[in-house]
């Protein structure tokens, strides 16, 4: 089942390619916008800035997560980046979403003055190349984290705790859509001569915005709040506890995602009558060797001897 998954170098590595892409798009835009008056593409301009804040967020996200564990912080510092990714999500909302839908509005009620398009036609065709780099970037990132998982791209993205690369890979997906609304509503505004539709395009790329700001907000509290492993993967580990020599049943197993690379496994355990200290400590080793050889990511593993009560295991949420 997926999991952090990406190594930090690599989901850095996507953040800084959409970064860079996302904040040449933005100047282009701007001065295309400013050109033809064009509602729209100001609301492409205020998207890819948006995107742009959100990069150095989620560059700041992965950085200050990565920090290691302290006296006070005993457990790493992984939950703070997504803190950071949720400010994202939200500058996405508010920045991105709030402008185009605002300007969109103001332009069906107003009008808008409109000069050549042919400016904002080829900022367009340049910004789906910059966009498609940095979409195919994250995207191979994403099926090959999938294939190593043998699961969908759909549920990797659904699973993974690494928000920083399912931030780009919603976003860039958002951004190749808002262009065709764009391009559109360009497009229609141009043939009729009405304003209204360059307005319904600008409201379309907000709506757009919102949903992808939501996504990610709703996936950060999940993770700020201590989402368990996927079912099938809690599944895998309670076999693999159960079958380690002198345990007898898994009476409990609790499991948290610490950070995008950290995940803290705690079980009840009911071992043998007859097990010793020193079974108990092999036991104890055994589990944990299992348990990281599954999944890397498992950075810290406890087990409670306990006397056996069937039917205490919680389920996952």
């Amino acid at each position: 089942m997926p999991d952090a998954g990406d190594t930090p170098s690599e989901s850095t590595l996507t953040v800084v390619v959409a970064g860079l892409a996302n904040l040449a798009i933005a100047a282009a835009k701007f001065v295309a916008g400013l050109l033809t008056g064009s509602a729209a593409i100001l609301s492409e301009a205020a998207h890819s800035l948006a995107d742009t804040t959100t990069e150095v967020l989620l560059f700041t996200a992965l950085r200050r997560g990565a920090k290691d564990p302290d006296d006070r912080h005993p457990f790493g510092h992984g939950k703070e980046s997504y803190v950071w990714a949720f400010i994202a999500a939200l500058f996405t909302f508010v920045a991105g979403a709030g402008f185009s839908v605002y300007h969109g509005i103001e332009t069906i009620l107003e009008g808008e003055d409109v000069g050549d398009f042919t400016v904002a036609y080829v900022v367009l065709a340049v910004s789906f190349v910059l966009e498609g780099i940095s979409f195919i970037r994250a995207l191979r990132q994403v099926r090959g984290e999938a294939t190593r998982w043998r699961t969908s791209p759909f549920r990797f993205l659904r699973a993974t705790p690494d928000t920083a690369v399912k931030a780009v890979f919603l976003e860039d997906s958002a951004a190749l859509i808002g262009l065709g609304l764009a391009t559109g509503g360009l497009v229609l505004t141009e043939v009729t001569g009405d304003p209204l539709w360059d307005g319904v395009a600008s409201i379309g790329i907000g709506i757009l915005l919102l949903i992808v700001a939501i996504a990610l907000s709703v996936a950060n509290v999940s993770l700020l709040v201590g989402r368990a492993v996927p079912r099938r993967l809690h599944v895998r580990l309670r076999q693999e506890l159960a079958a380690v020599p002198t345990v007898d049943r898994v009476d409990q197993l609790l499991t948290m995602q610490l950070g995008p690379e950290d995940v803290l496994v705690a079980a009840k355990v009911d071992f043998a009558d007859d097990a010793t200290g020193a079974d108990i400590e092999a036991a104890a080793d055994a589990a944990e060797e299992r348990l990281t050889s599954i999944y890397p990511s498992i950075r810290y593993v406890f087990l409670d001897p306990t006397r056996g009560r069937a039917g205490r295991d919680r389920p996952d949420r």
